[in-house]
């Protein structure tokens, strides 16, 4: 009976030796794929992260371009409102332009209608002034024209109510010939308004011619006048 035990036990023995050579084994085998699935789990990990870090990578580019894009949008928009302004700006500035432009053009208008009234009447007087001048002309070509005076010279009294500067200037106009009241009046030594009223004087008085054919004017003794101041020089003599 013991020996069948022993032989039993042996039996068992081998067998959980056998079992545990097995176990271990397996157990080796199971480690071998063990470390394999993990070497291969941690490359996939790996390759994970590196495209994870990729497509992070990705996305930080995109988010950067999406804010730069949005940051351009915002200038843009900026830009585009005071474009808006300044084209609410030069369209006010446009109209006040376009009317002042209207009102000018209204103005030129009313210029040139004014020109145009100034013309017609410069036609008329220069038509009237033709005909003045035609009637001047025909004035001086009649020689009745040039020797009658304003007021006939009565001789016996002809040097009587002149003054010493009067008489002074008929001499040298005698003497002389015919010359302009500036002229007569450099001779004289009188001032301009006294030259002229002298000369509207004796003009008037009988004593002078005057050619208004040119201005300014001429004065000319008239050939009585002159005739009576030889012979005062004359009898002076």
């Amino acid at each position: 009976m013991t020996e069948i035990l022993l032989v039993l036990v042996g039996v068992l023995l081998a067998m959980t030796a056998a079992a545990a050579v097995e176990y271990y084994r397996q157990l080796r085998s199971v480690k071998r794929e063990y470390e394999k699935a993990r070497e291969a789990v941690e490359d996939i990990v790996l390759s994970f992260n590196r495209q994870f870090k990729q497509e992070a990578d990705k996305l930080e580019c995109i988010a950067y371009k999406v804010e730069a894009a949005s940051s351009r949008s915002d200038d843009a928009v900026k830009k585009t409102e005071e474009a808006s302004k300044k084209i609410q700006n030069l369209e006010s500035q446009i109209s006040i332009i376009r009317e002042d432009r209207e009102r000018e053009i209204s103005r030129l208008e009313e210029v040139e209608r004014k020109v145009r009234d100034v013309a017609v009447s410069q036609e008329a007087l220069v038509a009237k002034l033709s005909a003045v001048e035609e009637q001047a002309r025909q004035f001086l070509a009649t020689p009745e024209a040039k020797i009658e005076a304003v007021i006939p010279i009565k001789r016996e009294k002809a040097l009587a109510p002149l003054t010493e500067t009067e008489l002074s200037a008929l001499e040298m106009l005698t003497s002389e010939g015919p010359k302009t009241a500036p002229e007569i009046k450099e001779r004289i030594k009188l001032s301009r308004e006294h030259t002229a009223r002298l000369m509207k004087k004796l003009y008037e008085g009988g004593y002078l011619e005057r050619d208004t054919s040119k201005i300014p004017f001429k004065y000319s003794v008239k050939e009585e006048m002159s005739k009576l101041l030889k012979k005062a020089e004359s009898g002076t003599a």
